[in-house]
């Protein structure tokens, strides 16, 4: 720091003496660390070095045929499964590994042992779990029947008789399971008593096969809590029996109205389907109503649904729902059903009543914005759940009004984005579903009826107290190891805001939104990795931005952009500026002139390869009254002392 003030002493006194007319840039040998390559981001033949899946890419499928009942008495759910496997891969595999969410609600899970005695969001009942009978697994048409498989806390490990052929062989498994319904489940799925019944937030609920793929094989991470999911692409085929007076929204379509809605609601629903304002399907006074609104009047009902090209399934059943709908618009011309499911606890103008209003608003922005929305419904029900997302529906919380449920509808909404269409590692990588989702829900939230709700992640000083902390973690930790009171900053805000710069500040909105889409594009129903995402963002913007990934995802260090001083100079200006942060950053300047005139420059990141000071010439005949650095504040730049010249203690 001597050395620095040294320089600039010498270099302001060899101006007024007029000893010199050039400018000595500070003496450093280079900032070449922060512009290196720190990450290993070489193409594969599964991926390339420009982003895309390569020419070897290859993902395994997993397709479902699903039947349960659900005993509201016993608050148990149980059923059958038959999983179809593709194999793809270019080995062949003598087990799979499945995923089994319902055994982190017992007592000796892992994820029961590892929550603080305090507790935390992701509490959970302890009494459950699935039980397992009847398995069945063999490679092909032909192959002999496996019953051996290993049950290790969240994961199962089923073996066959015979390997599955790599390149498209193809293995079943069948098995019998139930579980009882947990009343907390992790903030993520449960059931809830309202006046009218229970309601049913099904989500977790049947056992799903684990992701193989080219980067870890198996991915076999225990469920604990904060990480979420990974799961392959498929086809689903799902019913649900329920008690006669339910109603049940899932995942995908209703592929039979007919046996499950009466004649009235039937005539309701297809109204909907052409509707875009909210159509009512069963209204508050409705409710026990069963002789309007259900065919049959005892006994139980089946729903039946489907949804192609998905990675997993959530559904809702309640007496106790009012319901409506209207249609979505899509760019293609399609239309598609947003509908809402909640109790009337929820209702009202100024809360649930609204939900598909703000669904329909939601899915429309981001179809047309960024990618279509793929499936045919989106489904937004009421629950005792803070916010959780699964293809095409949701769980908000039932006490949610106003902003706060525009916010979680939203957001919930987002995530068909990131990370259903996208399909990332929830698990490892939460910062490529929370934080992208929470960028493209700022643009929603400013675009929602003219801006009657705000959004604040373009306010990113708002957070330097976690910038300047010293327990503050990169955005690559993984969720599951982060300080709680980490989270919401290392896997929403700061990968949002780090969007937010590129978008906003270092590329403009057509390179960023071009480089964005086409990431969306090239791997929707796949499973890029970071280093995907930062090789197409790069190669489709035509800019190399390492020094940013690695200072702003991979680091914890800081921005700091500072104006020194301004000098006359041979009829024109030296506005000399300094990085005083851990991480370099493009220097955007608004300078005012005594005229009142204005005049924004852009300086390139490059400035500060060889140093962390930089004299900028500005050539004007106009007299300068003041420079700001990053006017519109984007940036999240710690010290706001140095920002501008003049500074008020040199006006004093």
């Amino acid at each position: 720091m001597r050395r620095k003030i040294i320089v600039k002493l010498l270099f302001a006194g060899a101006m007024l003496a007029g000893i010199s007319n050039s400018f000595a840039q500070e003496v450093k040998e280079n900032n070449q660390e922060q512009f290196g390559e720190f990450i290993n981001r070489k193409g594969t033949f599964t991926r390339s070095a420009s982003g895309k899946p390569n020419v070897g890419y290859w993902q395994n499928k997993a397709d479902y045929q699903i039947a349960v009942t659900l005993d509201d008495q016993a608050h148990t759910l149980s059923g059958n499964i038959t999983l179809t496997y593709t194999n793809n891969s270019p080995e062949s595999l003598d087990f799979i590994w499945m995923q089994m969410e319902q055994n982190r609600f017992k007592e000796d899970s892992r994820g029961t042992l590892t929550t603080p005695v305090q507790g935390n969001r992701y509490n959970g009942d302890t009494d459950g779990g699935f039980d397992v009978t009847n398995l069945k697994a063999k490679v092909g048409s032909k192959g002999s029947v496996s019953s051996k498989y290993i049950d290790s806390d969240t994961r199962m490990q089923v073996w066959f008789n015979e390997p599955i052929p790599a390149k498209g062989g193809v293995a079943t498994v069948s098995m019998d399971f139930s579980f009882k319904v947990p009343v907390e489940g992790m903030d993520r799925m449960g059931r809830l008593e309202v006046e009218d019944g229970w309601i049913y937030a099904f989500a977790q609920w049947y056992p799903k096969v684990a992701v193989f793929d080219d980067i870890e094989g198996w991915n076999v991470e225990p469920y604990l809590g904060a990480g979420e999911f990974y799961l392959e692409y498929g086809n689903f085929d799902y019913k649900v029996t329920v008690p006669y007076d339910h109603i049940v929204v899932g995942s995908g379509e209703l592929l039979n109205p007919k046996e499950v809605l009466s004649k009235e609601l039937q005539n309701r629903y297809a109204a909907a389907q052409k509707s875009d304002s909210t159509i009512m399907l069963i209204t508050a006074d409705e409710i026990g109503n069963t002789e309007l609104t259900r065919p049959k009047q005892d006994g139980t009902v089946t729903w039946h649904f489907a949804i192609k090209n998905s990675r997993d399934i959530a559904f809702g059943s309640s007496r106790a729902f009012i319901w409506d709908a209207a249609k979505i618009n899509l760019p293609s011309g399609k239309s598609v059903l947003a509908q809402s499911a909640y109790p009337k606890e929820s209702d009202g103008q100024e809360a649930w009543a609204r939900s598909t209003e703000y669904s329909k608003a939601s899915i429309e922005h981001y179809s047309s914005m960024w990618f279509e929305f793929p499936y045919a419904t989106a489904t937004n029900v009421a629950a005792d759940i803070g916010g959780m997302e699964y293809p095409g529906l949701n769980f908000c919380s039932y006490n949610s009004k106003g902003a706060g449920l525009w916010g979680v509808t939203d957001h919930e909404f987002g995530h068909n984005w990131f990370p259903m269409i996208v399909g990332t590692n929830e698990r490892r990588y939460a910062w490529m579903d929370e934080g992208f989702n929470s960028f493209i829900n700022h643009y929603s939230t400013l675009a929602f009826n003219d801006g009657e709700y705000p959004s604040a992640l373009n306010e990113t000083r708002r957070y330097l107290n976690f910038f300047t902390s010293e327990t503050r973690e990169g955005i690559d930790t993984y969720p599951d190891v982060v300080n709680v009171s980490n989270l919401g900053m290392l896997a929403y805000r700061k990968p949002a805001m780090g969007l937010l710069m590129l978008r906003e500040y270092i590329l403009g909105h057509e390179r960023f939104d071009n480089a964005f889409k086409s990431y969306i594009k090239e791997w929707a129903y796949k499973h890029p990795q970071p280093t995907d995402f930062f090789n197409l963002m790069e190669n489709v913007a035509g800019e190399n931005l390492s020094w940013f990934w690695q200072g702003w995802f991979y680091g914890t260090g800081n921005i700091d952009l500072g104006v020194v001083s301004v000098i006359p100079y041979a009829g024109n200006y030296v506005v000399v500026l300094e990085n005083k942060g851990d991480m370099p950053m493009p220097v955007q300047m608004e300078i005012t002139f005594e005229d009142g005139s204005t005049e924004l420059k852009m300086l390139p990141v490059e400035i500060w390869q060889r140093g962390d000071t930089w004299n900028y010439l500005l050539k004007t005949d106009k007299k300068v009254k003041s420079v700001v650095v990053d006017p519109n504040k984007i940036l999240p730049d710690i010290n706001l002392g140095n920002d501008s010249w003049p500074q008020d203690i040199y006006e004093k």
